[in-house]
């Protein structure tokens, strides 16, 4: 794909109003999440879940892609359609999660980097065949004590950047996603200096590795403070140091920045992107890519029951509604009242 078609895809996805939808669980993530509702995770239970999400009607007013796990990029609709085919004709882009998990870093304990580079060429072709138009690698950064350090972030940096080549080289914007965890009891000043010294680092590392920024798109975490912080940071202050985190470290020329949730509740991670929109004045597209604060309160409507599926629809599209007036820093307490 041609310097320009990668731009087209990349701008695409962080439209106006729009944000991507992470449907990206491993068979372990998704078992977790299915047992939290008694719901047994089998292929067929799995494949009805997603067809439910997939098939909810008008979401492609506020959702442009979909990061989909191997399993679902090969799986079928109820009415027989490949997934893909499934978005592709609600003119939804499907996207792919492509890296193999982290694993502990030898020698840096409390530390992870992520595997998965061995094959990835071969694997990317493949899910361009399939239909795929973008793809996902997430790294996580830990902090804790004497944590994170250089050797943990640079390796994970670098891998990210060879991923995102790779993408390019195979037609795919890649979607570059390191995730400064927010387990911990760390203040958000703490959480500040870790992600920008791994923004830092990352986009260094996307430099050296001749990526390029047009055709990318960055998904990083909010600037939060720890979950056993006793002080937590305010909305207003969330928007205004992620902000000012990211202005620091994030070139214009990347198109757009798709926010994980992170473990947030669906209504505080609307909340934080709303807050960040109505700061205005970005010199990217400020979106989300939300797997739990998007699925969560649609999932335990559905609890594996097809007749639960109209409900679990109604709530799954009210949460895209949200987060696309967030996209306009227009989203509103009213909002969640009209829908209760």
């Amino acid at each position: 794909m041609a310097k320009h078609e990668l731009e087209s895809v990349a701008r695409a996805l962080v439209s106006k109003g729009k944000g991507i939808l992470a449907a990206d669980e491993s068979l372990g993530t998704i078992k977790g999440r299915f047992e939290r509702i008694k719901v047994e995770s089998t292929e067929e239970n799995r494949r009805s879940y997603r067809d439910m999400l997939f098939t909810t009607r008008g979401i492609e007013e506020f959702i442009s892609g979909i990061i989909l796990f191997d399993e679902t990029i090969r799986s079928k609709a109820k009415d027989g359609r490949p997934f893909p085919e499934v978005l592709g004709q609600k003119g939804i882009m499907p996207g792919i999660k492509v890296d193999k998990g982290p694993v502990d870093l030898p020698g840096f304990p409390g530390e992870k980097v992520t595997e998965g580079l061995d094959g990835l060429r071969g694997r990317l072709n493949e899910y361009r065949g399939l239909g795929a138009r973008f793809a996902k690698w997430r790294a996580v950064i830990a902090i804790g004590d004497g944590i994170p350090t250089r050797t943990c972030i640079d390796a994970n940096a670098h891998a990210l950047a060879r991923y995102a080549a790779l993408c390019q080289e195979a037609g795919l914007v890649p979607i570059v996603e390191p995730e400064v965890l927010m387990d911990g009891a760390h203040t958000i000043e703490r959480c500040e200096e870790a992600t920008e010294a791994t923004l830092k680092s990352v986009f260094s590392e996307l430099q050296e590795h001749r990526v390029v920024l047009e055709g990318m798109l960055l998904k990083p975490n909010m600037v939060l403070s720890g979950k056993e912080c006793p002080k937590q940071a305010t909305i207003p202050e969330v928007a205004e140091i992620t902000v000012r985190c990211l202005r620091r470290v994030v070139p214009a020329a990347v198109p757009g920045i798709v926010f994980l949730s992170g473990g947030q509740s669906a209504e505080l991670a609307t909340d934080h992107l709303n807050a960040m929109n109505a700061l205005g004045g970005h010199p990217w597209e400020i979106s989300f890519s939300y797997a739990r604060a998007l699925q969560d309160p649609a999932l335990k409507a559905w609890k594996g029951e097809a007749s639960n599926v109209p409900m679990a629809q109604q709530i799954f599209y009210h949460r895209a509604k949200c987060n696309g007036a967030a996209r306009y820093g227009k989203y509103s307490k009213q909002m969640e009242a009209a829908a209760a």
